[in-house]
């Protein structure tokens, strides 16, 4: 009872229930609508184009702003004279004689459709790109030219089938690439068929249809070089071997490298001793040198004066004596 009373849940059960499979087969079938709702809306706007219809004389229609790029054209036709005689150039279509329309009418139109940039969106196609939009060629029922939502009829080309012509749209195919004719049935089924040459393609069946080649996929980006010094390397590089797997010279090589660092390095600290060896050995030169000759000069007599002693003179060396004998 919890559970009917939230839909939200009830909806989240449902859907992990019938599984991803469900969901895309409701994506498809969805696109499938969308398109049989564009050939209903097609086909209202190509019968607009009537005014004061001549058989066998294509009229092109108007679509609405938001189809902008799609064209829409119509034709209508006597059953006799289609299957007798067909339609030679009906935009790109050649319709050979032999064409058999049912159920039986006796006069029927031929809307023809362009879908231009919209050929991808009402037609999706993963892993193939357009190299021509999608055309359409659809029979209806030609007795009531005001009517909507009209049935399709079936044609079948029973003698030669009918061919269309894509060299207006294809300049020039990618290099390498195989080009393919693609027909969409009212079903939404896809069928890849072969040109019959150049850029033409062939079908017995009424449709929808264009030429696609698959797409190309981006090659791989280059596996940059590991930066020298850098702690990781990019993915996709070779890892070093262990030192156990490293080769013998290369071993030989580090311990040449090795010893050369250390033996410098002690051959600096000996020299460095002997450099403060010699500085002090000269500073004890000196003061010795000092001493010699302070012991070898007169020595002072100390006298006391208060708590400082000081050296002072003993003996007076030159005698005082007076410039004149007279005192006064």
């Amino acid at each position: 009872m919890g559970l009917l009373r939230c839909p939200a849940m009830l909806v989240w059960v449902l859907w992990w229930s019938v599984g991803p499979a469900r969901v895309m087969a409701q994506s498809i079938i969805s696109d499938l609508e969308s398109a049989r709702a564009l050939d209903a809306l097609l086909q209202d706007y190509a019968y607009r184009a009537f005014v004061r219809p001549r058989t066998g004389v294509p009229y092109d229609g108007v679509v609405p702003a938001n189809l902008t790029g799609v064209k829409v054209s119509a034709m209508r036709l006597r059953n006799g004279s289609l299957r007798k005689h067909g339609v030679a150039s009906y935009k790109e279509f050649d319709i050979r004689p032999g064409v058999i329309v049912r159920p039986y009418m006796v006069r029927l139109v031929l809307v023809y459709q362009d879908l231009g940039n919209w050929s991808s969106v009402y037609y999706s196609l993963p892993g193939y790109t357009y190299m021509a939009p999608v055309l359409g060629l659809l029979a209806y029922d030609a007795s009531n030219l005001t009517a909507t939502n009209l049935p399709e009829l079936d044609i079948n080309a029973s003698g030669e089938p009918i061919v269309i012509n894509f060299s207006s749209y294809i300049t020039v195919l990618p290099l390498g690439a195989t080009p393919k004719c693609i027909r969409f049935d009212s079903n939404g089924s896809a069928i890849l068929s072969s040109l019959i040459s150049g850029k033409l393609c062939s079908t017995t069946q009424q449709g929808h249809f264009s030429i696609v080649v698959e797409s190309i996929a981006p090659s791989p980006a280059p596996i940059p070089s590991p930066v020298p010094g850098s702690g990781s390397q990019p993915p996709g590089t070779a890892v070093p071997p262990p030192p156990s797997a490293r080769p013998k010279g290369s071993s030989k090589k580090v311990g040449k490298i090795a010893g050369s660092v250390i033996g410098g390095s002690a051959l600096l600290v000996v020299l460095a001793l002997l450099v403060l060896w010699a500085r002090k050995h000269k500073q004890r030169t000196d003061i010795q040198r000092m001493e010699r000759a302070a012991d070898a000069g007169e020595a002072l007599h100390m006298s006391a004066v208060g708590e400082t002693r000081a050296p002072s003179a003993t003996v007076t060396r030159t005698q005082p004596m007076l410039e004149h004998e007279y005192v006064p």
